[in-house]
């Protein structure tokens, strides 16, 4: 393993933690299946794979990011559920919000801390539009 001191992997997986409690703060706000445990362990599941990976000379990491990728999109496709029609299918967002944690988390691992913070913040904004979209839909459906 990478020979970092254990403040620096504390702070990295800290970081994991708190990046992806304030996800999954958004989603039990939002009472959506995954929520503040599932979706923090995900972010701390991913930093913990990708320390345990980083080694120098070894081509291990670019392997182990990817197979959390395949991972984490079963995770995220059970969370996803049709509806009666084609146009109500539910869950996509709090899957996108798995995928997210499970990057941002990866991110912590490797100490990119701009982008752990650009990513954090773009994803909890994009979750506040929530309040949006029926507005856009309700505007939609009356111009049909």
């Amino acid at each position: 393993m990478l020979s970092l001191g254990e403040l620096d992997v504390f702070l990295r997986l800290g970081a994991a933690v708190l990046a992806g409690a304030l996800i999954g703060i958004d989603r039990e706000i939002r009472d959506k299946p995954a929520g503040l445990r599932t979706i923090t362990l995900v972010s701390l599941g991913s930093a913990v794979f990708t320390l345990a990976a980083v080694e120098p000379g070894l081509d291990a990491t670019s392997r182990v990011i990817q197979g959390i990728i395949t991972g984490i999109g079963f995770l995220g496709a059970g969370t996803i559920v049709r509806g009666r029609t084609e146009q109500s299918i539910r869950g996509l967002t709090t899957a996108a919000s798995i995928w997210l944690a499970a990057a941002i988390g990866i991110a912590c691992a490797l100490a990119y801390w701009p982008l752990v913070l650009t990513a954090s913040g773009f994803g909890l904004l994009v979750l506040a539009l929530e309040g949006i979209e029926p507005r856009i839909k309700a505007r939609k459906a009356r111009t049909k």
